[in-house]
């Protein structure tokens, strides 16, 4: 998963954790990422709900990047339950958000 990191993540799932009072924030920092980063998000946010498996990563990936036809910011803002998703996504690509998000949290994300 080289095409975002985990602390990009970390972020996107503590703004979305508080969308009542940051979605302006949260849809900042989404339309400021490459579109590689973006793809990676809605890829990541796919694995967490079980649309794709895992090891599926790459498949995911291409098909976030050629079926991209709302803005990402809209999509994932749009998507209930998204932060448990990217959370539960990174957790099956083996990446464990909560030390990220912990320092995120101490810096005032």
């Amino acid at each position: 998963m080289e095409e975002i990191s985990v602390r990009k993540v970390a972020h996107v799932i503590l703004l979305a954790r508080e969308m009542d009072r940051g979605e302006g924030e949260l849809r900042g920092v989404i339309e400021h990422m490459t579109e590689e980063e973006q793809g990676a998000l809605v890829a990541i946010m796919w694995i967490g709900r079980d649309a794709f498996d895992a090891d599926e990563w790459q498949e995911a990936y291409a098909t976030a990047m050629s079926e991209a036809s709302t803005p990402t910011a809209d999509y994932l803002i749009g998507t209930p339950h998204v932060a448990d998703h990217l959370e539960a996504g990174l957790e099956a690509l083996g990446y464990d958000p909560s030390d990220e998000e912990d320092q995120l949290l101490r810096r005032g994300a």
